[in-house]
């Protein structure tokens, strides 16, 4: 059984990020033609003539607007360098940068009204495979693990964990007083999360949210519980 994390109650805190929005990028095309193409007066040229001028005339338009492939990927090639070289950013970085200006940030709301029951009970089965959630992560984040017999690979019994944490190898063996070593930590607490908006959820959403594997991540025990319920901006792991 996990360990109750400890929780630091109060109303204060960092402030808050909520997504506004998304950034949509659009890329615009030009339209190239030639404009110094002299004709005779079409009287003095047979129909022919007329017709030959105006093919060639298009297709050399044609060719000057439209680089070839080689050209289009050495053009490419050289502004990636030159960007490296310069330190400038590429079309493709910046990104998050750009969408973090567009958020909007509020004031930490009141821990008035959390318990860890308003996300559902503790490590549900929510995608139906046999297995609850805790063990899922458990089979996901561990190496050389064994499994309880008769429970079809699901109760993991040991198992050895590269800490994201502390950077050091954990060796997890079920039991009452050794399980703890290894806990499953909410990256984004619970707490934290009803602070932050999850208070305005429906009970579905905050239990498929408190079993999410995107938000878990097995940890070092004593980690785990140093960090409570506080966000990145109030604490770091050792392994920074």
């Amino acid at each position: 059984m996990q360990a109750r994390k400890r929780r630091r109650a109060g109303c204060g805190g960092p402030l808050v990020v909520v997504v506004g929005g998304l950034i949509g990028l659009g890329l615009l095309g030009s339209l190239f033609g030639s404009d110094d193409v002299v004709a005779e007066p079409a009287a003095s040229l047979s129909p022919t003539v007329v017709a030959t001028a105006v093919t060639e005339a298009a297709e050399g338009a044609e060719a000057e607007a439209t680089p070839t492939p080689t050209a289009t990927s050495a053009k490419a090639t050289e502004t990636k360098a030159s960007a490296a070289t310069s330190g400038e950013a590429t079309p493709d970085s910046g990104t998050a940068a750009k969408l973090l200006a567009t958020l909007d940030v509020k004031g930490r709301a009141a821990k008035t009204g959390y318990s860890r029951d308003e996300f559902g009970a503790s490590w549900a089965d929510v995608d139906r495979n046999g297995c609850d959630t805790r063990n899922d992560i458990l089979t996901r984040d561990l190496k050389k693990v064994t499994y309880k017999d008769g429970t079809r690979d699901c109760v993991v019994l040991t198992g050895t964990l590269a800490d994201p944490y502390t950077a050091t190898k954990i060796s997890f063996v079920r039991g009452q007083d050794t399980s703890n070593a290894v806990q499953i930590d909410h990256v984004v607490a619970l707490s934290d999360a009803w602070q932050k908006g999850a208070q305005q959820l429906d009970d579905v959403t905050r239990r498929a949210f408190a079993n999410d594997p995107l938000n878990l991540l097995a940890v070092d025990g004593p980690a785990n519980q140093a960090k409570g319920d506080g966000d990145a901006a109030t604490w770091l792991p050792s392994n920074k």
